[in-house]
């Protein structure tokens, strides 16, 4: 599901037409026809499709009897949780969910910097479409993603490139790291080679092999602010330590307190 605490907005994108890129607040946007093309129009228009936005994520509903509309290559009926970098098809047209900030850039430092084989396995790259779609990876060391037989992300396509990227962690900071293939990675819809990934990212090889970034929230909120993108919606953390500040539970203390006024009426009626 979308962290939309992190993101400044979202967006859509119309890669193959001339529409202006869409900003996407909270709301419910309604899409259908237009002419001979598709666009924003208005609830009273019978849309096609509707997407909610809020800060639990972005739903899309379809209207009853449309027809032609699909995410990521797969029909729609009736509703589907989209995330960054989906591609919807609405009658032929692509429209693509993006963030309006765009992924960080592997900073010129941590180039040439090698992963850390001992990573984090509660962060894992998820398969959610192509060869490894429901399978999971833990970054508990650096994931090689390509063709050869020695590839933890192995994709089985003769045009793939046998060694094609990597996924690691240096330090806090989730990596994707280009191997020289020559075609390059999608990151959140954006063509990328090098970048600095965070949890909700989503990674596209060779068009169809989609990975999303997935860690627990605790987890999430320390790699936020790793990569600079947390907003202090994060909880406070007791100082050198990874831990939230523990409250004093209230209702054990006005236990105890109530334990103490019935002892000291006890005492007082026993004289």
């Amino acid at each position: 599901m979308l962290d939309l605490r992190r993101m400044d907005r979202l967006k859509l994108r119309f890669p193959e037409h001339h529409h202006p890129e869409m900003p996407l607040d909270e709301g419910v946007h309604a899409f259908g026809r237009i002419g001979d093309t598709v666009g924003a129009v208005d609830d009273a228009d019978a849309p096609l499709i509707r997407l909610f936005v809020d800060r639990r994520g972005v739903w899309m509903t379809v209207a009853e009897g449309a027809r032609g509309v699909h995410v990521n290559g797969r029909p729609v009926r009736r509703m589907a949780m989209l995330r960054m970098g989906d591609s919807i098809y609405l009658d032929g047209v692509e429209m693509v969910l993006m963030p309006e900030r765009r992924s960080e850039p592997l900073p010129e430092a941590l180039r040439h910097v090698p992963g850390e084989f001992g990573g984090d396995p509660r962060v894992v790259v998820r398969g959610v479409g192509g060869q490894h779609h429901g399978r999971s990876f833990t970054l508990s060391a650096p994931r090689l993603v390509g063709r050869s037989e020695d590839a933890d992300i192995r994709i089985d396509d003769p045009t793939f490139a046998e060694r094609h990227a990597r996924i690691e962690m240096i330090g806090e900071r989730i990596v994707l790291r280009d191997l020289g293939a020559g075609e390059g990675s999608v990151v959140n819809g954006e063509p990328m080679r090098d970048a600095v990934l965070a949890p909700g990212d989503q990674i596209v090889f060779d068009t169809h092999h989609r990975f999303v970034i997935e860690a627990p929230a605790a987890t999430t909120a320390q790699l936020h602010r790793a990569t600079g993108a947390d907003d202090g919606a994060a909880p406070e953390r007791v100082a050198g330590s990874g831990r939230r500040p523990r409250h004093l539970p209230w209702l054990l203390l006005s236990a105890a307190a109530i334990a103490a006024v019935l002892a000291a009426l006890l005492a007082w009626g026993g004289r």
